[in-house]
């Protein structure tokens, strides 16, 4: 097969689209054929080498996590998804033609839901959900701000907050407060109006995608007995406040949780921007794209 091969740590291009091993499923795997992935910050942090203290490279490797495809094979004792099904994941070497992936991972791209579009999904929309219902732990009736309401991970955080009944505040920078308005939230606010964050109310509990300054101001809204879960670690100002539990959270993979987020977007109830695709064999253009910021999740189409 063809795949991004990273044979050294450094910048994007390192990524080289060339020949590599088929891989083989094991027992309890599916092989894939991959129709996209995606970039995620994780992607390229693992290339410049600054997650090789507990997600290295062994080189010469793969990256990538999220992936869409079809069922090409499956390992013994694995049942319930026959050749050709359409398969959405978090998995592991997803830039790539083929991927194995735990059947235990794979969720049914839901009929309706486009299966190039379904591979911004799986770790934006599983890591929003879980920051919400583990990290957390939103409950009927409180009160949580979602730092960073205007990413993959934010919204997906935001809806996951009102399907479970929470008063939600999708937390954006000044210039994305009217795309925000489509977000679902029940209140927006600028966090970087510092009127506007002297005004909030005490919450029960902040979802935080954004880490640095920011946190640090909305940890000092958080109630006491409050949670302040965060994707991005403990704010550095955490111990002025105790009585505030902070969690730093780490999503994995469920495909349950998958499945029900996929198809809240084949529904329309939430909305993942794509903001470009590129060929898998662009894969080093995609991530120096993706680094500057994009407004949306990038594809890499196989």
């Amino acid at each position: 097969m063809k795949a991004i091969v990273v044979d050294q740590y450094g910048g994007p291009e390192v990524l080289k689209f060339q020949a590599y091993p088929d891989p083989v499923a094991g027992p309890g795997e599916a092989l894939v054929r991959v129709a996209a992935s995606s970039v995620n910050p994780i992607d390229y942090k693992r290339r410049a080498g600054k997650t090789q203290d507990f997600y290295p490279i062994k080189f010469p490797g793969l990256i990538g996590i999220d992936v869409a495809g079809t069922v090409l094979t499956v390992g013994p004792g694995v049942e319930g998804f026959p050749d050709g099904e359409q398969v959405l994941a978090v998995a592991d070497n997803a830039y790539a033609e083929l991927c194995v992936v735990k059947a235990t991972s794979l969720a049914r791209v839901p009929a309706g839901l486009d299966l190039i579009e379904a591979a911004a999904l799986p770790l934006v929309t599983t890591t929003g959900n879980q920051l919400i219902s583990e990290g957390a732990a939103v409950k009927t009736g409180q009160t949580v701000l979602v730092a960073g309401a205007a990413g993959g991970v934010g919204r997906s955080a935001v809806f996951t907050a009102k399907h479970r009944g929470a008063f939600v505040i999708a937390g954006v920078l000044q210039r994305q407060v009217g795309e925000a308005a489509s977000i679902g939230a029940d209140q927006v606010v600028a966090t970087d109006d510092e009127s506007a964050m002297d005004s909030l109310p005490l919450l029960d509990a902040v979802a935080d995608t954004v880490g640095g300054k920011t946190a640090e101001k909305l940890i000092s809204k958080v109630k006491p007995g409050g949670v302040f879960a965060s994707v991005l670690g403990t704010p550095q100002n955490a111990e002025k406040y105790p009585s505030v539990k902070v969690v730093p959270f780490f999503s994995t993979s469920n495909a349950k949780v998958l499945q029900f987020m996929a198809e809240a977007v084949r529904d329309g109830k939430l909305r993942i921007p794509i903001s470009r695709k590129f060929p898998l064999s662009e894969a080093a253009e995609a991530q120096a794209v993706a680094e500057k910021g994009a407004s949306g999740k990038i594809l890499l189409v196989v």
